[in-house]
């Protein structure tokens, strides 16, 4: 997809949850190792001082806006985006929807056991679904678990290792590595696995889990204090261009 929607120099796909799905699904039947991204104001902001996760975002095949304040900022900019395509909802659908279809997923990242956890549970929730090989995040060398990858060949890779090494470690290994399609999806195998929760429904609904994981983890505040920057970043940007 070309025709993207710049938001403080990062394009962002224009889809509903459903055209993202579908497209990532079409994704998965075309040869050759692919990456999608869902950033946040965080990511975008992070994207201004750090020149390889812009190339690695701008290298994606689909990028989804994870985080109300990129649909704000789009509007702000008079470019609104169809709808707000959450990482960890995108993942519980289309794993869904590969479970269906008897696809493969292999899961990257977290602590060790973690992943464990999560397919475990990914067992139960989608039954037909193949996850066929897991590895924790905490490696240093990554020839090993690009190896392991491609003797299991998933259809979709889960990475969630973190911004923006996630990203970064997409961008440098898709050359290697044997799989159809892969995704930077942060805490998710987390929130599988139990470990992590989410923001109770009304929350979700409100757009409030910034909110409930600030409150969850305060330290986060530094952080959370890009929000104001990159919507004061997009409203000038809006100025700018009258």
């Amino acid at each position: 997809m070309t025709d993207r929607t710049d938001v403080l120099g990062v394009g962002f796909d224009s889809v509903t949850m459903e055209e993202a799905l579908e497209r990532a699904m079409t994704l998965m039947e075309e040869p050759g190792a692919k990456w999608m991204v869902t950033p946040n104001p965080e990511i975008v902001w992070t994207c201004r001082e750090n020149e390889k996760l812009k190339k690695a975002v701008e290298g994606a095949s689909l990028v989804l806006p994870d985080g109300i304040g990129v649909v704000y900022g789009a509007k702000i900019l008079g470019r609104p985006l169809k709808a707000k395509v959450g990482g960890a909802d995108f993942a519980a659908k289309l794993l869904g929807i590969m479970g269906q279809k008897g696809k493969k997923v292999f899961l990257l990242g977290s602590k060790p056991g973690v992943a464990e956890a999560a397919a475990d549970k990914m067992r139960e929730l989608y039954p037909g679904l193949i996850v066929c090989g897991v590895n924790d995040g905490y490696f240093k060398d990554s020839g090993p678990v690009v190896e392991k990858i491609n003797e299991a060949a998933p259809d979709f890779l889960m990475v969630c290792l973190g911004a923006p090494k996630q990203e970064e470690w997409m961008l440098d290994n898709a050359p290697a590595l044997n799989v159809r399609l892969m995704a930077g999806l942060g805490g998710t195998l987390d929130v599988f696995a139990g470990t992590a929760k989410r923001a109770p429904q009304w929350m979700l609904r409100l757009n409030l889990e910034w909110l409930y994981r600030l409150c969850k983890q305060p330290s986060r505040i530094g952080r959370m204090m890009k929000l104001p920057a990159f919507l004061l970043a997009v409203i000038a940007q809006r100025l700018r261009k009258g």
